[in-house]
């Protein structure tokens, strides 16, 4: 009965996401017959109800996929990318929604060292509509959830680790173009990435459909100062994750998991009043949580170890080296930003806790997005702290 349970709450998250989607891509421009909304009655509504419900219902758009499938229709499915290279995921010239992205590779399997290589040092990224600028940019194994580059099985509503494969729910709408690379910024050949991204193509998309985003960061060490931010961002959009990736200096602490979520939206705006004797370094934010593990779900400091839910999970929790990987998907309670947002996040009670964070965040946004911060020049500086590494 248990696994019973289990596979129906899975399930019915599934409806959430198709509110979520809904929410992004209604749009008040007419929609062509070649939409994913229709033009009346059930077809213009399958996307309110569970993907279950509308199965009956007609689904327009025309179903696609590009993937490392061999071209010759042999059994090489797999790409080969050098020291250096970068390759193409995916070039599509029109409208669409990307469903679904699944990636496996060697380094799911094979010794630590190269699962470092290849998922801290192999970047991703996702160019929407002839933007110049990355609107998704993070190391691989980071995008899907997990830190430290490791892989985990742990299984959430939009991203998932699951015996040797790394799966992406997060739906992903663009109008004229979706462009995708991978960066191998290691000294390691990566012999075998295969990869699938289904989407769905349409004639058009709803003018004020948002396109997703992820945007990496990293502070080794935090500042003293300041709490560490997750994302600054400018325009008209919405949080909707946070995936973090905490170690401490020492092993066997940490107490960084004392620090509360601070998240600041629209900044035009007068902060709320400081409470009466208010000493943090930063404003009083508009969202002020409670701890670190109490933002992703947990309690006392992940005491039953690590679990992964629908929503929010702790992935790893190895005190030995100090390392905590967690992530909370903000679907039932999106933030929506009309100007601006900082997401940011106290390391220990009021930053007084040195550790190295680094983080994903993921948003819709409507047009350009902020730049985001430049990777590291150095690839040897994507790798996880050595301090407390295994």
């Amino acid at each position: 009965m248990p696994s019973i349970l289990r596979s129906v709450g899975i399930a019915a998250t599934r409806i959430e996401l198709a509110f979520l989607l809904a929410f992004l891509l209604v749009g008040r421009a007419p929609c062509q017959s070649d939409s994913p909304f229709g033009t009346a009655g059930s077809t213009a509504l399958s996307p309110l109800f569970s993907s279950l419900d509308s199965l009956p219902l007609p689904h327009p758009g025309r179903a696609m996929r590009e993937g490392s499938w061999d071209r010759t229709g042999s059994n090489h499915d797999y790409l080969e990318i050098a020291p250096g290279q970068t390759v193409t995921l995916l070039d599509y010239r029109g409208a669409g929604i990307v469903r679904h992205f699944w990636v496996t590779t060697e380094g799911s399997w094979a010794a630590s060292g190269t699962t470092l290589a290849l998922f801290r040092q192999a970047i991703l990224r996702m160019y929407w509509d002839d933007e110049t600028e990355p609107s998704v940019e993070a190391p691989l194994g980071d995008f899907f959830g997990v830190g430290f580059g490791e892989q985990r099985d742990y299984t959430s509503l939009p991203l998932s680790e699951t015996s040797g494969g790394m799966t992406c729910y997060w739906p992903m709408p663009f109008h004229r173009h979706a462009r995708w690379t991978l960066e191998n910024r290691s000294r390691q050949k990566i012999s075998s990435f295969y990869y699938n991204i289904d989407f769905t193509a349409y004639d058009s998309l709803p003018t004020d459909s948002m396109t997703f985003h992820a945007s990496w960061r990293r502070e080794n060490p935090t500042d003293p100062h300041r709490n560490y931010t997750i994302l600054d961002a400018e325009g008209e959009g919405l949080y909707v994750g946070t995936a973090l990736f905490m170690q401490g200096r020492e092993p066997k602490k940490i107490g960084f998991l004392e620090g509360d979520e601070m998240i600041y939206i629209d900044q035009q705006n007068p902060n709320p009043a400081p409470p009466k004797g208010w000493k943090h370094p930063e404003p009083v934010p508009q969202i002020n949580g409670t701890g670190t593990e109490d933002y992703f779900g947990g309690g006392w400091y992940f005491i039953h170890g690590p679990y992964s839910a629908p929503y929010q999970g702790c992935v790893i929790k190895d005190e030995e080296h100090a390392r905590i990987s967690a992530y909370r998907w903000h679907i039932e309670d999106a933030i929506p930003f009309h100007r601006s947002i900082r997401v940011t996040i106290e390391h220990g009670s009021r930053d007084d806790t040195p550790a190295d964070y680094s983080s994903v965040a993921y948003f819709y946004q409507s047009g350009p997005h902020k730049s985001y911060p430049s990777l590291p020049a150095n690839p040897e500086d994507l790798l996880p702290s050595s301090c407390c590494a295994k």
